[in-house]
């Protein structure tokens, strides 16, 4: 019996102990931690002590935890993730050998027998447990301590308000992401529930990974949006039922990514007169996945006759040949007036003969093309001469416009010419526009200002993040300004009229490559606008796992890995990009409450290894490649071709960096300091066990409303949440049948005044969320719901 019971438990504490000691030998060589080698040393003496029976191993394993924890105190303090796989899996087994059955084997204890009430008791083990008490409620204190709220303070609220209209994607051309509707609040947000729920019918069912990540528009009593497949529905506000559908039948044939993010919408000025007489006095506009825009009926979704051929224009007109998948649209276009501006997709990392990146802008009644600007050309704005084509490889827009109507500018956010980790082949006009926020006008296409956010992008630091127009505070006078979101955390502050910084922006010192025929930038712009939220430089001790053994091989891996903060150039080493090509902030952009003066941003820490392959040792297909957990892509026209891979895990599958890796974050307007900032989410939908760390990937944006809410899905779990925008209180949250990563939005119904709060839930393929194909809305329970 001795043996059943002291064996196995010696031989897993040996076993553990080899493991270490091979691993921390490889650590120290590295120039690692000190701790792994000793400490899997005196966990295989342990080991052999307990399963030979000797009470010595006991008490070297008391030592041995002793000093881990003393170690993991000195290397991460009280904080308590990063203490967990530390501190976790060690307690596990001391608390294993604390069993009385353990210590009667190892003869800590002696056999039952007869109480003796005038012999002390053995306080050898009790005093153990003690300091394990201890431990544990210094831990606990640790984790309440663990990202509190930052100070918050309560801002004005706005009167009473009604909002009949979601005309823009993000609730208007500023891109606020505004909801003025007020009926829910933080006092009755907890009464929400669903009031309907639609599905599309358009579920995964192809190769290519598919998300529904559109945002439905509401005009009058009527939503419209689009599926991943470009279908347009409307349906009607108030009991989310089917009012037409239009299927444009896409090719989605080598389509890299199948999504719609929405549609757009324009009315004639005297669409009232017109409507019921003149087809298409108010028209909804789909860009698809195969290169069409298409313009249909507001009123029944058929094709505007009027617009181009049969209700479509072309949108690879100019581009020369277009494999498919290669180049397509997901963002809905801008509408100003009367002219659409659109830009596009074009697939990462293919080749220098990609094609072009041109933005194009078309009447929305007759879909004539007004202007192109081709961000590679010499004079982006000029118009092409017959036989010319847009310039391969230059940058394109593929996220969400803005547009300041008074000022006559739409706000186009770049990204990298093609390809995006080696740029040793671009001009000098190729450079100048790339991962900017560029002011065009909008009658002619020409370039009012520019302002660039990373000089020779090597890191796929395109600008993802929507522009967004809001007036602040600058030197006590309100300002028409421009914030601008970047992937590096780093969050801009410009004049929109001038793209003159109105905060500081300092040039730093970066590091420098040594890659054969590349050249690099000697400085990076460094905004100093708003609090930062760039994460601190990672450091060995940032490393995370399940266990000691795997948060080990993440401390190893990112050893050997090249890594010199955010813009660590890519070599022919494997080099840590961080935080890398998803980045901190994407798509999901800012929400801005300009009566509160307050701006709610989600972010997400993602690191992303790198390596740059020799052309003559990379695959040969020319075109991705698939090895093991990354993907090769072949950059053809340069000397390289490119492996990455995302997220940084351990083999068990577990990120190496600790979470949070994902926030939401309010900013004062006014001071620029954080209010307050929580984690976003948790892993209970993924992790073993529903295990709910706090704070995981995301995709997705807040929207914020008169009632002082902000509302965001975007997380890894499938929840709608509501936050309290004075203190960051999570006040509601709401189950999704599927993925939430999409941009909810708010309307207050014309029929019958009830505010709803709407969502698409459809998944993430790339974030492994559960897929689907809802439109889910929720309002007040219907006896709380003003009327």
């Amino acid at each position: 019996m001795r043996r059943l019971v002291l064996w196995p438990l010696g031989g897993l504490l040996a076993i553990i102990g080899i493991l270490l000691a091979w691993g921390g030998a490889m650590l120290a060589s590295l120039g690692g931690s000190l701790y792994y080698l000793p400490a899997g040393l005196a966990c295989l003496a342990a080991g052999v002590l307990i399963a030979r029976g000797h009470k010595a191993g006991f008490w070297l394993y008391c030592a041995v935890f002793a000093a881990t924890v003393i170690w993991a105190l000195a290397e991460v303090g009280l904080h308590f993730w990063l203490l967990l796989p530390r501190i976790a899996g060690p307690l596990v087994i001391l608390l294993y050998l604390l069993a009385p059955w353990v210590r009667r084997h190892l003869r800590l204890i002696a056999a039952p027998r007869a109480v003796d009430h005038n012999t002390p008791p053995r306080t050898g083990p009790r005093t153990v447990m003690a300091v394990i008490a201890c431990i544990a409620l210094a831990w606990a204190a640790g984790f309440a301590m663990y990202d509190r709220n930052g100070a918050a303070r309560a801002a004005q609220a706005t009167g009473d308000q009604t909002a009949t209209r979601w005309a823009d994607y993000a609730g208007n051309k500023a891109g606020t992401r505004f909801s003025p509707a007020s009926q829910i609040t933080p006092a009755n947000v907890a009464d929400l529930e669903v009031a309907w729920q639609f599905r599309t019918g358009d579920m995964p069912n192809g190769p290519a990974p598919q998300m529904f990540q559109a945002t439905p528009l509401q005009i009058g009593d009527t939503l419209y949006l689009c599926t991943p497949h470009n279908i347009v529905i409307a349906l009607d506000a108030d009991t989310g039922k089917q009012r037409w559908r239009y299927d444009p039948a896409v090719d989605a044939t080598g389509v890299y990514t199948v999504a719609c993010r929405g549609v757009s919408y324009h009315e004639s000025a005297d669409a009232a007169a017109r409507a019921g007489e003149t087809p298409c006095a108010r028209r909804v506009l789909v860009a698809t996945i195969d290169g069409r825009m298409i313009a249909v009926d507001a009123a029944d979704g058929k094709p505007c006759p009027d617009f181009g051929t049969g209700g479509q224009v072309s949108l690879r007109e100019g581009l020369g040949p277009v494999k498919g998948g290669i180049q397509f649209t997901t963002s809905p276009a801008t509408i100003i007036g009367n002219t659409a501006v659109v830009g596009s997709f074009v697939l990462d990392n293919m080749g220098t003969d990609n094609p072009s990146g041109v933005v194009r802008a078309f009447d929305v009644v007759t879909g004539r093309q007004i202007w192109a600007w081709d961000a590679g050309r010499h004079d982006p704005s000029a118009p092409l001469q017959p036989g010319e084509s847009f310039t391969p490889g230059s940058p394109n827009a593929w996220s969400l416009f803005s547009a300041d109507e008074a000022l006559g500018l739409v706000y186009i956010p770049t990204g990298n010419p093609s390809p995006d980790h080696f740029g040793g082949q671009r001009n000098a006009d190729m450079e100048r526009y790339g991962s900017s926020v560029v002011a065009l006008d909008v009658a002619n296409g020409k370039v009012r200002w520019a302002f660039q956010t990373v000089h020779h992008d090597l890191w796929d630091y395109d600008v993802a993040s929507q522009p967004v127009l809001a007036n602040v505070p600058v030197k006590g006078a309100l300002v028409p300004a421009l914030i601008q979101p970047t992937k590096q955390g780093e969050i801009f502050l410009l004049d929109r009229r001038t793209g003159k910084p109105l905060a500081p922006v300092e040039n730093v010192p970066v590091p420098q490559g040594d890659l054969p025929g590349e050249r690099y930038a000697p400085t990076q712009p460094v905004s100093h606008a708003f609090a930062s939220l760039v994460p601190p430089v990672m450091r060995e001790s940032d490393m995370w796992g399940a266990t000691p053994l795997d948060q080990m091989w993440c401390r190893i891996a990112f050893r050997k890995m090249r890594y010199e903060g955010r813009y660590t150039p890519p070599s022919l080493d494997e080099s840590l990009i961080f935080p890398g090509n998803n980045g901190i902030m994407n798509w999901g952009s800012a929400a801005v409450d300009e009566a509160r003066g307050v701006m709610v941003v989600p972010t997400s820490y993602m690191p992303l290894k790198l390596r740059m392959i020799l052309r003559k040792d990379a695959p040969q297909t020319g075109d991705i490649a698939i090895e093991g957990n990354g993907a090769v892509s072949p950059m053809r026209g340069t000397p390289y071709a490119v492996r990455t891979e995302r997220p940084f895990v351990s083999p068990l599958g577990i990120p190496c960096n600790a979470p949070p890796w994902g926030r939401l974050t309010a900013i004062d307007l006014k001071t620029r300091q954080i209010l307050w900032q929580r984690p976003l989410g948790t892993t209970a939908d993924h992790a073993p066990l529903g295990i709910a760390v706090p704070g995981v990937f995301n995709q997705g944006g807040a929207m914020v409303t008169g009632g002082g809410l902000a509302f965001i899905g975007a997380t890894m779990d499938n929840y709608l949440r509501a936050f309290d925008l004075k203190n960051g209180k999570e006040l509601w949250k709401g189950r999704l049948p599927a993925g939430g990563q999409a941009l909810p939005m708010s309307y207050v119904s014309p029929r019958t005044g009830r505010q709803y709060v709407v969502i698409a839930a459809g998944g993430h393929a790339f974030m492994k969320t559960t897929p689907g194909d809802y439109v889910v809305a929720y309002s007040l329970k219907g006896d709380r719901a003003p009327h």
